[in-house]
């Protein structure tokens, strides 16, 4: 009889990919998938380990599923980040693991459950820098789906743990990428998202530089693909080749995802950024006037080590005079073992939550009054699921961080189809549109 498998995923959309190449490796003959975890001998939870946040989280789900094992589950696996980090601690604090399998080691999760069934509580954690499962066929097939063009990360930001978990910057060849996404629009993708730790520095190991701007004009020229978005683009890779290919690539939502984490000079530097503000306002004067209807979006840590409130002040300002049209915050979480570690949390709780607060009130105005300047605009919109109206995105949105467009329509719209709008209403973060 085969074991039954229940995937449980936490984290970002790279740990949704990690999972899917575990399951399309999986030995059929001996396993079998299923969506319901009280059906399941074997649950295999993908866990995250970015900040505090998630990793209570992921605890929290280990130990939620731990408590099946009164019932039909036999063996609970850790896999991800939180495994690649912590696995001595986890196997001693949580006696009902049965094994753990780090980011680097999914590829060999056959052999790995292989030695679970025979009681070895095994650990592969060893190999961060292994290369992407290119053999591997995802079975999970959507309307929009993430792919990831490298693994790894060079940056070694302050206070980032990302590339002790995921190792150095590892690209996939343009080829491989090109044939995946073309295997992924044959069986019904229409939107491919191309994800990284950081997208601009895609083929600098393999091309001897920035390759990004190639691949996404090779994407461009595949039959039926509608969409192409691309997310963590840090803003030094973004050079002109680049703009050049999302201003002309026709599929290429013009949609630019980067994180700056930061706008003061002092606070960058201590980050281990490599960029300035200069460099920064320049950029962003840049893609506005190369391409026009560009949506930008970003990311801030607020209450980073020494952050002054001279440097938060600075760093409201820059978001009420540029009005990027997408921020997402994060209240800096001390992470063990990065080098931002030693230089200790020396901004309150409280001070971190106010700035979190203020910086988001403040978006919320900046939000309200650009999609409101959307009124009236005709664009185009994937129709993604039904209420009371349908729900979908523009390029504006990317899914899952950004908002939605709610469509009314006197005919019925197909999910999963492309249709003309115009937007008629505007909320903080949502427009309302009709079709035309």
């Amino acid at each position: 009889m085969k074991n039954k498998l229940y995937f449980e995923t936490l984290g970002c959309s790279k740990n949704d990919i990690d999972t899917e190449v575990m399951i399309s490796v999986l030995d059929k003959t001996k396993f079998e998938l299923t969506e319901n975890p009280f059906e399941a001998n074997i649950i295999v939870v993908n866990t995250c380990s970015f900040i505090l946040d998630s990793k209570t989280q992921s605890i929290d789900a280990i130990l939620e599923f731990s408590e099946l094992k009164k019932h039909n589950l036999k063996y609970l696996i850790v896999a991800g980040c939180l495994g690649q980090r912590y696995p001595e601690d986890l196997l001693v604090e949580i006696p009902e693991i049965d094994g753990i399998i780090g980011t680097g080691e999914i590829g060999k999760i056959n052999n790995f459950l292989g030695e679970v069934l025979l009681g070895k509580r095994p650990v592969f954690v060893g190999d961060v820098n292994s290369k992407y499962v290119e053999d591997s066929k995802r079975i999970d097939f959507k309307i929009t789906q993430f792919v990831k063009i490298s693994e790894g990360c060079d940056n070694h930001c302050t206070y980032c743990i990302i590339p002790k978990l995921r190792g150095k910057h590892r690209s996939r060849p343009i080829e491989n990428i090109v044939d995946e996404v073309r295997y992924l629009v044959q069986n019904g993708t229409k939107e491919v998202i191309l994800i990284a730790q950081n997208t601009t520095d895609y083929g600098v190991d393999l091309y001897g530089k920035r390759s990004l701007g190639k691949l996404i004009k090779a994407l461009n020229s595949i039959e039926n693909l509608e969409w192409i978005r691309i997310l963590y683009m840090y803003p030094e890779g973004i050079d002109d080749e680049l703009i050049d290919a999302i201003k002309n690539c026709d599929k290429v939502c013009k949609y630019v995802d980067m994180p700056l984490q930061h706008i003061n000079d002092d606070v960058l530097k201590l980050m281990g950024r490599k960029i300035d503000k200069k460099h920064v306002l320049e950029l962003i004067n840049k893609l506005r006037r190369e391409i026009p209807e560009i949506v930008i979006r970003t990311t801030f840590i607020v209450g980073f080590v020494n952050e002054t409130s001279e440097a938060f002040e600075e760093l409201k300002k820059f978001v009420a005079e540029y009005k990027l049209d997408k921020i997402g915050v994060f209240k800096y979480s001390l992470e063990e073992d990065t080098p931002a570690y030693k230089l200790g949390d020396n901004v309150s709780d409280e001070k971190k939550e106010d700035r979190f607060n203020a910086l988001m009130a403040l978006q919320q105005e900046v939000s309200y009054k650009k999609l409101n300047s959307k009124i009236g605009k005709h664009l185009r919109a994937i129709v993604e699921s039904k209420g009371e109206m349908y729900v979908g995105r523009t390029y504006m949105d990317a899914p899952g961080i950004d908002g939605v467009v709610y469509i009314k329509s006197d005919k019925e719209l197909e999910i999963g189809n492309f249709y003309d709008i115009i937007i008629t209403e505007a909320t903080q973060y949502d427009t309302i549109a009709k079709t035309i």
